[in-house]
């Protein structure tokens, strides 16, 4: 089996066409299908199933497609190893975070590292935690900034708590000032402005209102945290957010805590088990290890 063939074949299940795939990947079409031939005389079993000039996958290529990717993945990422070890003056890091985090921890994070390290050139994969384990898994990251506990517990990953983080009601300074501090029962005859489906604080929120015994109001919801601090500020409603992004938030909107115990989220740095990240990953790494702009709590 041949790293070629593997690319050649990852082309055609993409993009269902031998010809666009032949483009894709900068051969002739005969040479491409030669070699997928090759490839499934090696494998004893088609990969594909060409009725009618209709191209799709058999079970044996649906099984190995995503195993071709995380090869071809790691491939590339061995190549990107072996550039950056000229003192880290090129290269890149793979980093997938909530966008929360986004919003609140990496800026200055980043900035930081951009500052020791500018020829390295930094790809952000925005995403709620559960696509971004399923995005290390198949190796199109490097490193990302996960909420603990995973959505699915993978024994294929390594995380490292990275800090423990309050959450605080916010809502337009123009609205009448919540009770201080916020109850979640309080949040019962509050209309919640909310995000969307698949993001952590969503899961976290709902479930802390279930836990006191009703289901939150939604007056809008669906969006991504720019929108909901918008949405917010326009009087739509309060939300529920990490304190980092309350506290960039600005002026024209009023933050308050919740009452104890209150909400927490834990934030874990995240990597593959089996494939060591690349060198400027690691150095990424150790930053965020060295900054945390919270110390992990004790109790």
């Amino acid at each position: 089996m041949q790293f070629q063939q593997l690319l050649y074949f990852v082309a055609v299940a993409e993009t269902r066409h031998f010809t666009r795939a032949a483009e894709r990947v900068h051969v002739s079409q005969p040479s491409l299908s030669q070699q997928i031939r090759a490839l499934e005389q090696e494998l004893g079993a088609e990969l594909f199933s060409r009725a009618r000039g209709n191209i799709a996958l058999t079970d044996a290529g649906e099984a190995l497609l995503p195993l071709a990717r995380r090869i071809l993945a790691d491939t590339d990422t061995a190549r990107q190893e072996v550039q950056e070890l000229v003192q880290l003056r090129r290269g890149r890091v793979r980093l997938g975070a909530t966008p929360s985090l986004c919003t609140g921890l990496l800026p200055d994070v980043l900035r930081a590292f951009h500052d020791l390290h500018p020829g390295i050139r930094l790809q952000i994969e925005e995403s709620g935690s559960h696509d971004l384990v399923r995005e290390l898994a198949r190796g199109a990251l490097d490193l990302a900034l996960v909420v603990l506990p995973l959505p699915t517990p993978s024994p294929a990953l390594t995380t490292v708590e990275l800090l423990r983080e309050d959450l605080v009601v916010v809502s337009s300074s123009a609205a009448p000032a919540p009770r201080r501090p916020v109850r979640i029962a309080d949040l019962r005859d509050q209309p919640l402005v909310m995000f969307r489906h698949g993001y952590d604080l969503r899961e976290l929120t709902v479930a802390a209102c279930r836990a006191e015994g009703f289901e939150p109001s939604f007056t809008v919801e669906g969006g991504e945290m720019d929108a909901v601090l918008g949405f917010v500020r326009a009087g739509l409603g309060v939300a529920v957010v990490p304190a980092m992004v309350a506290a960039r938030a600005g002026r024209d909107l009023r933050v308050t805590a919740l009452a104890r115990p209150g909400l927490r989220r834990t934030i874990a740095l995240a990597h593959r088990s089996d494939v060591a990240p690349p060198r400027a990953a690691r150095e990424l790494q150790r930053l965020l290890l060295r900054t945390r702009p919270v110390p992990p709590d004790a109790s």
